[in-house]
């Protein structure tokens, strides 16, 4: 009983201590968890602390710094937009382009299987240039500006991506009355309520970099026309320029035959010239110094008054875009006068004077109407140019190299074509830089159908590309190692002929294929005097002797020199009259059956 008793009180005792050991540690558990609860809930309040203090230090940046803000924040936003489409472009293209057949496995394929690739092909063109037009339009200023750059490379491109950005030639937006306001204050000092008496709201004219408004000047009363830059277009421009830079680089990457990086190069170089209007001015000024001499030629130039980086003030010229043809008929003008008076112009400028103006488009060139009476170039209209900011200085060897080229085309003469495209292209792809060049396919140059009365077949990508599948290939080829000022003298080449298409488009056949070719003869002209002049400077520059006989020499091959130049002028000018006559038959026969 003892010895039970005693188990017993021990076994109570052990039990009581081990309930008095789990109740102590059940304490210090909870002694813990409401210590690490503590702790949990210190570190929380902290990280809210810092959270909303670096919400208020953001939110208080960007209130006094709003300006910085936006513009991180809209740059980021407009690389994004170009990010997404290059690499939406670029996967499209990688997965859905179907590839056609070289020359030796053509016949593996029926014509049926080539449709379909052709087809899928223009298909992917089509949805691709869809997506960048839209991409382009979203972001404005400067990738307008690219647009329109795309949509006259109709040598280049197939005809998918061109006609799906012509469009772009016209759709910008306008920048607001305010937005104006303030451009002219910053610029100018005043506003425009000060610096005029009337101002019409509503531009007269949209472009990618600028608007045009109609005013009066207060001070003097004189009408105008005011160039304001779009607010924002130097602001992204450089980071645009980058962006463009970087997408081509990655596209190149890609596809290694891509080789348009020179278009990106072009626009880095020519974009920061147009954004300062002073070359505008300065640009306009020259151009009409140089055909002052030339009173035949009936170009007006709007007279610049003043100009700043961002604003322009120049005469207000009254007239219409030179491919208005109803404008036209309503004033009794001539298109093939107006056709053949822009190419006098842009001939002079390239061949002559070596200042060539490189964005010849319809909204760039006005016709203005005019009494011949009143005139001294026996025209009843003026050619106004406008837009004086893209401009290329051409030298006296380039000038040359240039006529020569287009001389020996003329003739159909091959050896001298080879010469003359190597020495300006850098290129032995003579072939295709020479329907690049005329805008002609290879067979109506080496037919010598140039300077016939025959029209010539015209240069098309899309028919090249189905007997040629590499053929962009090799244009970028051309394109790549021709020098940059050559790349704008063959854009301008383009846009003079696409005003060309414009101004005849009602126009009998006949008449169109005399159109082509009086530009071939006027072309011929000109390259005759740009030759005759080069070889005039040799020749008196020619030998360091002085002395009779070799002043006599020189005295003799100059008078040959002249002489070959007249005889030839001679001839084309004979021929351009009588295509001007068959011209006038044709016209009076169309009226009568009429």
């Amino acid at each position: 009983m003892l010895s039970a008793g005693f188990l017993a009180t021990r076994s109570a005792r052990q039990s009581g201590g081990a309930l008095a050991l789990r109740r102590s540690l059940a304490s210090q558990a909870g002694s813990t968890r409401s210590s690490g609860g503590s702790v949990w809930r210190s570190r929380r309040w902290q990280r809210t602390a810092v959270a909303v203090s670096a919400s208020l230090g953001l939110g208080g940046y960007v209130v006094y710094n709003y300006d910085t803000a936006y513009l991180v924040a809209a740059s980021m936003q407009r690389c994004a937009v170009a990010a997404k489409v290059t690499c939406q472009v670029t996967w499209d293209y990688y997965r859905n382009f179907p590839g056609l057949p070289s020359d030796s496995d053509d016949s593996a394929f029926g014509s049926e299987e080539l449709e379909r690739i052709r087809a899928a092909r223009s298909a992917v063109h089509l949805r691709s240039a869809e997506r960048v037009r839209q991409a382009l339009m979203k972001n404005g200023g400067v990738y307008i500006k690219l647009g329109q750059h795309i949509g006259a490379m109709q040598y280049v491109l197939p005809a998918e991506w061109c006609t799906t950005m012509q469009p772009l030639q016209d759709q910008n937006t306008a920048s607001s009355l305010d937005d104006v306001d303030r451009v002219v204050y910053r610029d100018l000092g005043q506003h425009v309520a000060e610096l005029f008496s009337e101002f019409d709201p509503a531009p007269i004219g949209v472009a990618s970099l600028a608007q045009v408004h109609r005013a009066v000047l207060r001070e003097t009363g004189e009408e105008v026309a005011v160039k304001v830059q779009h607010p924002m277009v130097r602001t992204y421009s450089d980071i645009d320029i980058a962006t463009v830079s970087v997408m081509f680089e990655f596209i190149h990457s890609v596809f290694p035959d891509f080789k348009f990086m020179w278009l990106s190069a072009e626009m880095k170089g020519s974009l920061p010239v147009e954004l300062d209007f002073r070359n505008d001015k300065s640009n306009a000024e020259q151009v009409e110094w140089n055909f002052a001499a030339r009173p035949d030629i009936p170009l007006a130039v709007p007279k610049m008054i003043r100009a700043s980086e961002r604003v322009l003030i120049m005469e207000y010229v009254n007239g219409r875009r030179c491919d208005d043809l109803l404008y036209l008929r309503q004033h009794a003008i001539d298109p093939a006068e107006v056709s053949c008076e822009i190419g006098r112009v842009f001939a002079e400028m390239t061949f002559v004077h070596g200042f060539l103006h490189c964005d010849p488009h319809p909204g760039n060139l006005f016709v203005r109407p005019r009494d011949r009476r009143q005139t001294t170039h026996g025209h009843n209209f003026d050619l106004v140019l406008l837009d004086h900011g893209l401009y290329r200085r051409l030298s006296p060897r380039f000038r040359y190299e240039y006529a020569e080229m287009w001389h020996a085309l003329m003739r159909g003469d091959t050896p001298k074509i080879k010469y003359w495209s190597r020495r300006l292209s850098g290129s032995d792809l003579y072939v295709l830089f020479s329907t690049i060049l005329t805008g002609q396919d290879w067979s109506a140059i080496e037919a010598k159908a140039l300077a016939r009365s025959t029209q010539p077949a015209k240069f098309n990508v899309g028919s090249m590309i189905k007997q040629q599948p590499d053929i962009l290939r090799q244009i970028t080829d051309v394109l790549s190692a021709v020098p940059p000022v050559l790349l704008l003298v063959l854009k301008t080449n383009d846009l003079l002929r696409m005003v060309d298409q414009k101004l005849f488009a009602d126009q009998p056949l006949p008449v169109q294929q005399h159109a082509q070719l009086r530009t071939w003869m006027r072309i011929s002209h000109y390259c005759l005097v740009a030759i005759r002049d080069a070889r005039a400077a040799d020749i008196t520059h020619s030998g360091s002797r002085v002395g009779l006989l070799q002043t006599v020499s020189r005295m003799g091959r100059l008078a040959l020199n002249w002489l070959s130049f007249w005889f030839h002028d001679y001839a084309l000018a004979t021929y351009s009259a009588v295509l001007a006559v068959e011209d006038a038959l044709i016209r009076w026969r169309v009226r009568t059956a009429r």
